[in-house]
């Protein structure tokens, strides 16, 4: 075993990120935090890679903030003005929000605290049967962390949202499955499996660039005030995709029946008003 904070590895252009502290449940350390912030930011400008998943070593997926600091762990910024301070987990929350290729979440054993909240930018989340899940801050007298009061009553309702976040109780997944949290339950040996199963969908017989593009549209959509902001975004992006080599090869492909061949690629092509 390595001793890397995060491994890697990259099949069929689906890359796996797998948080590697086993032996602490995978809680997150400022080390582990910087090192998945770079691979993150590499993944992000390799064309090899067309989707992320993130998964944790051995049975945990990430068990929070790591607290052996001690009393002092959440008050340990140098910061010591109030408006300088910057949540770290907000900062990896919106590395994944930014990202241009798809990221799955593969929950495979406990995630709490930041380690669920990280997950809520991902764009699927699935669970191995066995994980058990908590929006635990308000019993550790802190706050939400990670954007999660944004994303969470996006994803899940202000409801569930509110009763998982104001309780801070650990659930099991099957709960998450039916408060809309995780996508779906997969046997643990089953689960990297399913991911990439999932991953090579975004992969296979797709623009590299319609798929960033979509999924950028899509999240930034979500906090739209008004129909007419996806009117003019989409009316932007198809008119940019409409005049570029994909749009022509993804309806040749279709009318001499074969596979498409795509031509452009995310860090090359991808447009800058998005």
């Amino acid at each position: 075993m390595t001793d890397a904070l995060i491994l890697t590895n990259l099949r069929e252009g689906v890359l796996t990120l797998t948080l590697n502290r086993a032996d602490k449940l995978n809680a997150m350390s400022y080390p582990m935090l910087d090192a998945l912030l770079a691979a993150l930011d590499q993944a992000d400008t390799d064309d090899e890679v067309r989707a992320i998943i993130l998964t944790g070593s051995g049975r945990g997926f990430c068990a929070g903030t790591d607290l052996s600091g001690g009393a002092e762990t959440f008050s340990a910024s140098k910061k010591t003005d109030m408006d300088e301070h910057r949540d770290a987990g907000g900062v990896l929350a919106l590395r994944i929000f930014d990202l241009l290729k798809p990221v799955i979440a593969a929950i495979n054993g406990p995630a709490t605290g930041v380690g669920i909240t990280m997950t809520l930018p991902c764009d699927v989340r699935i669970a191995s049967t066995t994980a058990r899940m908590g929006f635990v801050f308000v019993r550790r007298g802190i706050a939400p962390d990670a954007c999660s009061s944004w994303f969470a009553p996006r994803i899940v309702g202000i409801s569930q949202a509110a009763q998982w976040f104001m309780s801070g109780r650990v659930f099991d997944a099957t709960e998450a499955l039916q408060g809309g949290l995780v996508k779906e339950l997969v046997a643990p040996e089953a689960l990297l499996a399913r991911a990439h199963e999932i991953a090579r969908q975004f992969v296979v017989d797709t623009s590299q660039v319609s798929v960033a593009v979509t999924r950028r549209l899509l999240w930034r959509m979500l906090g739209a005030t008004n129909p007419r902001d996806a009117f003019s975004q989409e009316s932007k992006t198809l008119w940019y995709m409409g005049k570029g080599m994909d749009s022509k090869e993804g309806v040749t492909s279709f009318l001499e029946k074969r596979a498409p061949e795509f031509s452009m690629r995310v860090a090359r092509d991808f447009p800058d008003f998005l």
